[in-house]
């Protein structure tokens, strides 16, 4: 079989099994097996494929078809235009995470201020790593509760070249943290345990610990916003990834836990997904 010939059928059978985006992911997984970058493709449609070559795209697709992720398929995930290793240990990063850090960046970086950074739920590290990496001047923390998460945050730090410069450590919320810090970002779980039949295959590969918020969802968030300001620098930042629907809820919270500035900011999807408010 040629190139496109794998791909066309690749993609028809992840069709029938409503693997989402099924031509794209046949792309991505077929360069995967071949050692090549997904345009490469293109320039070689009409090249036969060698049985060692379609073997171990085989099992790619098979696992895929199955519900596992196309991201711990291919080990790494692109975020705020870095690559970052992907695997089981923690949730995987969504495009969602990437517009709330691009925003950050955006801000801070006019402001030149922020120069103590705390990623509270920071998995695979991908908020703090990628803040470390544009606001250069920044001392940057990462906490989390999970210690598989943590070594991958951690080898996701050596691959960046900022193991030096962002620590991580393991942290319930802020029981185990001492310093302040002027921005506090958090992208905690949000999604309430009665929504679990609803959920994707992909997402409940996620750890569980790393997707579900409690009954209703947002309890963890509300824990943090309540216990906050005790780490917050006079007129410091908390900005906050949340579900759907969960926006006013937090919002009018914010306002009873006497912060300021209170925003909301919407998705690419029309979702109010971020809230921003200051403290002190």
């Amino acid at each position: 079989m040629t190139v496109l010939e794998v791909l066309q059928s690749t993609t028809g059978y992840f069709k029938k099994r409503e693997i989402e985006s099924p031509r794209l992911n046949a792309e991505h997984l077929l360069a995967h097996a071949l050692g090549r970058k997904r345009i490469e493709l293109y320039l070689e449609f009409e090249r036969a494929l060698t049985e060692s070559e379609l073997a171990p795209l085989r099992d790619l697709v098979r696992r895929r078809a199955q519900g596992e992720p196309l991201q711990h398929l291919l080990g790494t995930v692109e975020f705020c235009g870095h690559s970052f290793l992907c695997d089981k240990r923690a949730l995987i990063p969504r495009p969602e995470t990437e517009e709330l850090v691009e925003f950050l960046i955006s801000e801070f970086t006019k402001r030149k201020t922020a120069s103590r950074i705390l990623d509270v739920g920071s998995g695979s590290g991908v908020i703090a790593l990628s803040l470390a990496a544009a606001l250069t001047e920044a001392k940057v923390h990462g906490i989390d509760i999970s210690q598989d998460a943590l070594a991958l945050a951690r080898e996701n730090a050596a691959r960046l070249g900022l193991a030096e410069r962002v620590q991580f450590s393991r942290s319930d919320l802020l029981t185990s943290v001492t310093d302040g810090c002027d921005l506090m970002v958090a992208n905690l779980p949000y999604v309430p345990t009665t929504d679990r039949a609803s959920l994707s295959r992909e997402v409940l590969r996620d750890p569980e610990l790393a997707v579900f918020g409690g009954t209703i969802g947002d309890e963890m968030i509300r824990e943090l916003i309540t216990t906050a300001p005790a780490r917050l620098s006079l007129g410091g930042m908390l900005a906050l990834e949340i579900g759907i629907g969960q926006a006013e809820g937090l919002t009018a919270f914010l306002a009873e836990k006497n912060y300021h500035e209170i925003s909301q900011r919407q998705d690419f999807g029309g979702v109010t997904r971020f809230l921003f408010a200051r403290y002190g």
